[in-house]
């Protein structure tokens, strides 16, 4: 969906508002986005949220969008697979050269979890995506750890004003 009206409404409700039931009906709404591209060996991965921001936020948003969409499409998932070892500042407001520069380094695949990506399709699962450069750092510490290829899906998708 359109990260705008209400569907920024959604999105903010599950991620800040404490409303993780709104997980369940989005995991279908995911896997029918990626019923063509999942296959039986592809690892469902969520986006990572640094430890601290975990803690004031009590859950990653992003985590539970993957456990419901593993369940929809029968496929494994991996909670745990990516790490955000560093703490990045928010990327609010941020535009997407800086979103990069501030995410450099900043997310690696877990050192205990690597084995379970090796030459598999990662789907990597996210609420938001804006400029990409979230997702494309975590494709890049697939990629450089030896996934096969990684896909993406998100829930909503910010919209550039014509």
């Amino acid at each position: 969906m359109i990260y705008r009206d209400t569907g920024r409404k959604l999105v903010l409700a599950l991620k800040h508002g404490d409303r993780q039931e709104i997980a369940h009906p989005a995991g279908l709404w995911l896997s029918q986005a990626v019923a063509d591209i999942v296959t039986p060996n592809t690892l469902i991965a969520p986006v990572p949220l640094h430890w601290l921001r975990m803690i004031k936020r009590r859950f990653n948003q992003s985590a539970l969008l993957a456990k419901a969409l593993s369940r929809r499409v029968d496929r494994p998932w991996s909670p745990d697979l990516l790490q955000r070892i560093r703490r990045t500042q928010s990327l609010d407001g941020l535009g997407r050269a800086e979103r990069i520069t501030a995410l450099e380094n900043a997310i690696r695949v877990h050192p205990l979890r690597r084995h379970r990506l090796i030459g598999r399709p990662v789907l990597l699962v996210d609420d938001v995506m804006t400029s990409g450069a979230t997702l494309a750092a975590c494709t890049r510490a697939c990629l450089d750890a030896g996934s096969g290829p990684v896909m993406v899906v998100t829930l909503a998708r910010v919209a550039k004003d014509a």
